[in-house]
């Protein structure tokens, strides 16, 4: 019997059904949410995950501003073109597509956007709020596999949850989103001796390492929930996930596909945030959504 599938673009559809109301609610009153996307550099990976999410804040009203900046721009000239935008009342999220070159600190730039237009959720800012369990804009892709896990009807509470990776953007983060739900949460990483014996412990388990099918039937528990945070390209250059699908289908009670799980959630949680924070200087400037 093969495994549920846990569908990242239905549930992301339906999500964005529901945030496109709000965008209409906004410009009602004469605003339209409004998302900054700087570029830098020609990386085909980043180009392809900006032009999606430029469609994505086409398709449900958001106005999308894409900044593209040369290679060798300057580490104070970038941080100057964020700073105009922090500044910018059309301007309600800012995003800074990374990876970026070797001369410029991906610590500076995250840490000159605003915390009020942080939509990403890297800022340090964001990140201490976020471990004190207040509110603030939560990293995407994380907070893309709790409404994956929300709307699946798993409920985390009491369930050992064990994360493959502990990077800031998703390892960290995704384990203290289930810790504040209750759950019992190990990390696991490139240092962890005998990965198998705490991923076969996992009643959820979360692979987020970057490595090809790396996650086999070997590492799984019989009814588990598995989700791949993945995005690779296997020998034959098709898109593959982080979890070895095939031999896992069967043994894992849920499982995300790789594409069309988490991937489609990060643009969705994204595209949350950005409104949410639009929604946010409606309510700082005493105006009233309808």
């Amino acid at each position: 019997m093969s495994s549920a599938i846990i569908n990242g673009k239905e549930i992301g559809g339906e999500i964005r059904k529901s945030v496109e109301q709000r965008v209409k609610a906004l410009k009602k009153i004469g605003v339209t949410p409004g998302l900054a996307v700087i570029l830098v550099g020609e990386n085909p990976a980043s180009k392809t995950y900006v032009a999606n999410k430029q469609a994505s804040c086409e398709a449900i009203g958001v106005y999308s501003a894409l900044i593209k900046l040369p290679e060798d721009i300057s580490e104070p000239a970038l941080l100057e073109q964020i700073r105009e935008l922090n500044n910018r009342k059309d301007i309600h999220g800012i995003l800074v597509q990374l990876p970026l070159p070797n001369h410029i600190s991906e610590e500076a730039v995250i840490a000159t956007i605003s915390p009020e237009k942080d939509v990403d959720g890297f800022s340090p800012i964001s990140v201490g709020k976020m471990m004190l369990g207040q509110e603030t804009y939560l990293p995407c892709t994380p907070y893309g596999v709790m409404k994956l896990l929300e709307h699946t009807g798993i409920d985390v509470a009491g369930k050992h949850a064990v994360i493959v990776g502990r990077s800031h953007i998703v390892g960290k983060p995704m384990g203290q989103l289930l810790l504040q739900k209750d759950a019992t949460v190990t990390y696991t990483h490139s240092k962890t001796k005998d990965l198998a014996s705490f991923t076969k412990q996992a009643d959820i388990l979360i692979a987020a390492v970057g490595r090809p099918k790396f996650i086999t039937a070997d590492y799984i528990k019989e009814g588990a929930v598995v989700i791949d945070v993945g995005i690779n390209r296997d020998e034959n250059n098709k898109l593959v996930g982080d979890v070895d699908f095939a031999s896992v289908d069967g043994i894992a009670s849920h499982i995300t596909p790789v594409p069309g799980g988490v991937g489609p959630m990060t643009i969705t949680m994204l595209l949350e945030n950005t409104v949410q924070a639009a929604e946010k200087t409606v309510k700082s400037d005493n105006k009233q959504l309808i």
